[in-house]
């Protein structure tokens, strides 16, 4: 009893969390006051970025120079290579005083509920 009990506590929890973290198949519509950051490297940005994306590299601490002077009253949108970045990212923001901030997660899935293209 205990073994099938936890087998369905465990089966909802993997169900939940998988549908938790799935934001390509949501529309995402974003103001064209929305300012658009990718906090990936040179490099990754470089090899294909969101069109009108600013960079802002997180790891290399572009990203963390530049949080001082971004309007906290804008409204952002971020997107990294997984996820992981962008993350960190917006929470840096909001821990900053910004409200009005999107974790886009990944560059394929910000790509995708945004329906902005991929360019070089």
């Amino acid at each position: 009893m205990k073994r099938s009990l936890l087998a369905i506590a465990a089966a909802v929890f993997l169900v939940t969390s998988i549908a938790g973290c799935s934001t390509a198949s949501e529309t995402v519509e974003l103001s064209a006051d929305t300012i658009l950051i990718d906090v990936r490297t040179p490099a990754e940005y470089g090899a294909g970025h969101l069109d009108g994306a600013t960079l802002l590299d997180l790891n290399g601490g572009d990203f963390a120079a530049a949080l001082p002077t971004l309007d906290p009253a804008a409204e952002y949108a971020v997107y990294c290579k997984s996820g992981n970045r962008s993350g960190q990212a917006v929470a840096m923001m909001e821990d900053a005083g910004f409200e009005n901030v999107i974790d886009l997660g990944s560059i394929d899935e910000a790509a995708a509920s945004t329906q902005i293209e991929v360019v070089q």
